[in-house]
């Protein structure tokens, strides 16, 4: 655990392409980086409640040889710089291709465990918010507070994923955990 956190903070991981940040398919162009509505006046009031927000992200392009990991890095930094200096604690990102998936591809939760233990962060406190099955399928195998499922496609994906919200909405996605 780092020193200089506090043990048992409580955090939102969001998955980044298609819940931040439109999903373009295998983003590796900072200029294509477009958030989405509501996310850069909503984060800020996450981390008002008191939120660590993580991202989470699988980049199977990298694995694939589509990018680089400093074409990642780069898009990253944009998103960062779109949210604004200090909204995102930490990022973490799983290179993988589903037919070589280690436990920290999502749906596995290694990420989430990852950073939980490096950043000493209390999943039974904390959410998860992506826009596919996977999302919230390791957010359920971290055993978080609650998953939620957002995003365009949201409501057109079956409800047997689990998600403890389903919507299309960023505003109800921060008014569901802010009321939590």
């Amino acid at each position: 655990m780092n020193k200089g956190i506090a043990a048992g903070d409580k955090a939102v991981f969001f998955d980044r392409d298609g819940t931040l940040m439109r999903d373009t398919g295998y983003c590796s162009d900072p200029g294509e980086v477009e958030l989405l509505e509501d996310v850069a006046g909503l984060l800020p009031e996450l981390r008002k409640a008191g939120f660590r927000l993580i991202i989470v992200t699988n980049q199977s392009g990298i694995g694939r040889g589509y990018f680089t990991e400093e074409d990642f890095w780069a898009v990253q930094h944009e998103l960062e710089k779109q949210l604004g200096p200090g909204v995102i604690d930490a990022t973490y990102f799983c290179a993988d291709t589903p037919q070589s998936a280690s436990d920290r591809r999502k749906p596995n939760p290694g990420m989430l465990l990852e950073a939980a233990k490096e950043l000493g962060i209390d999943l039974k406190q904390s959410y998860m918010v992506g826009d596919k099955p996977s999302d919230v399928e390791a957010g359920i195998r971290a055993r978080l507070k609650a998953t939620i499922l957002f995003g365009t496609d949201a409501s057109s994906v079956p409800m047997k994923t689990g998600a403890t919200l389903v919507t299309k909405d960023f505003r109800e996605v921060a008014q569901f955990i802010l009321g939590n």
